[in-house]
């Protein structure tokens, strides 16, 4: 698990609590109508905007916000060294043989066409449009959460006119009039926290996760291409780390890419 977003989400309920307990009872945030319209409201909303296909996946991408699976370029980058330099030694055939310990399917299908002898042009196409699809894929998910995180506030403040209109019915009652108010306020509080602590962070953790897995494609990309053109695995391994941060790259120099053949 990710602990980031669950110390994040903890941290965020625990400092708003803390200033609740500090300035009143804690009971006095707490009204089951305003829930039920707020979360109710934003599933409501989610619904008619997704096919329940896609809400269906609700899940599944949330748990990705949560894994704690580090995608490690470097490591992908040594992969595809260790590739280059079976290709140099025994030919581009040897591949299919190294392709059955690869864990990664991309990986392990680029290296399948460039082994049929696939058009280098075509390879490239066949891997961009599958990646294509995949980012597309990960908006899809992360665009879910961008909606709830769009729809709880603005289902707050209905809510909020809910309560306003029938605090205006009770007039005849001052006595009612500040109670009824804060119970008014409390449907724009919900869904503000709904939306500023989960749902728009976990669109934007998602965001991140899938630059990260992006980021990865694209390198195997252009090595499994470097590797059809018979380029040198040295070269091949200063072309891939242009895709890194210096930090990492110096961290690569000192692991298994420094091994690579000349």
């Amino acid at each position: 698990m990710d602990l980031a977003t669950l110390i994040g989400i903890l941290l965020g309920f625990g400092f708003m609590l803390m200033g609740i307990m500090l300035g009143g009872p804690i009971s006095s945030f707490w009204d089951g109508p305003s829930v039920v319209i707020v979360l109710g409201g934003t599933v409501a909303g989610t619904l008619v905007a997704f096919p329940l296909s896609k809400m269906k996946l609700a899940i599944p991408v949330l748990k990705k916000a949560f894994s704690s699976k580090e995608l490690e370029p470097g490591d992908t980058i040594n992969k595809i060294i260790d590739l280059a330099n079976t290709a140099r030694r025994e030919g581009l055939l040897a591949l299919e043989e190294a392709s059955e310990n690869l864990d990664d399917d991309f990986l392990q299908k680029g290296v399948m066409l460039i082994v049929d002898g696939t058009d280098p042009e075509l390879v490239r196409n066949i891997l961009e449009t599958e990646l294509a699809f995949l980012e597309s894929r990960h908006g899809s998910g992360r665009g879910l959460f961008e909606m709830m995180g769009s729809l709880a506030p603005a289902f707050g403040m209905i809510g909020t006119l809910i309560g306003l209109v029938q605090m205006l019915q009770k007039l005849d009652d001052p006595k009612s009039i500040g109670p009824s108010m804060a119970v008014a306020l409390i449907t724009t509080f919900y869904g503000s926290v709904l939306a500023n602590l989960i749902f728009i962070p976990i669109a934007a953790k998602l965001k991140v996760r899938s630059g990260e897995e992006i980021l990865i494609k694209e390198i195997m990309v252009e090595g499994l291409l470097s590797i059809q053109a018979g380029e040198n695995p040295r070269i091949i391994e200063e072309k891939l780390k242009a895709f890194l941060p210096p930090t990492t790259r110096k961290s690569l120099q000192n692991g298994k890419g420094e091994g690579a053949e000349t």
